[in-house]
């Protein structure tokens, strides 16, 4: 079933501003440290984007993209590397930055991937956090936004492909 915008959840200068305080806490937290921000693709490339310029801290940036959903809005609980990272994280600094935490599946399996690396530390933010959804606890050292549970859309998170594109998060709902 197609689904359309039903309305929007945050605004994009609200976004601007958590991103702002967020940059300043990691930067406060990992002074004197260069960071490895690895931004998992591919709903997270605004953030990353955005988070890495407010970073006062040197930072180098790669990425890894992951499958856990396909087309679907609901996780299949499989997760799958579809792209991993260039670089090795061992001994670095590493900072995952995740566009959602739902189900935590796709998170946890990701920490335990990359913790398997001996990186000197890891550290993970995500932008939002639906905590109805979870299926298991997992650590987050940096919450953006904590959201009811809709089916959001926007600032890099899409739904079928579609809506990445929008400066803010909204919320989609079945159409018809």
């Amino acid at each position: 079933m197609a689904r359309k915008l039903k309305g929007q959840l945050l605004s994009a200068e609200q976004i601007a501003a958590r991103v702002r305080e967020l940059g300043a806490e990691i930067s406060r937290d990992l002074a004197g440290q260069t960071v490895l921000v690895v931004g998992v693709l591919k709903g997270a490339f605004v953030f990353c984007a955005d988070l890495l310029r407010c970073l006062t801290v040197p930072a180098e940036v790669d990425f890894m993209a992951v499958s856990s959903y396909g087309s679907a809005t609901e996780s299949s609980g499989v997760i799958r590397i579809l792209k991993d990272l260039d670089a090795s994280v061992t001994g670095k600094h590493v900072l995952l930055v995740e566009d959602i935490v739902d189900s935590g599946l796709t998170l946890r399996y990701l920490k335990e991937y990359l913790e398997h690396q001996n990186p000197a530390s890891l550290r993970v933010c995500v932008l939002l956090d639906k905590p109805a959804r979870r299926q298991t606890q997992v650590a987050v050292d940096y919450v953006g936004f904590t959201i009811p549970d809709e089916f959001i859309v926007g600032y890099g998170i899409d739904y079928a492909e579609q809506y990445r594109h929008l400066p803010y998060i909204g919320i989609v709902g079945e159409d018809g």
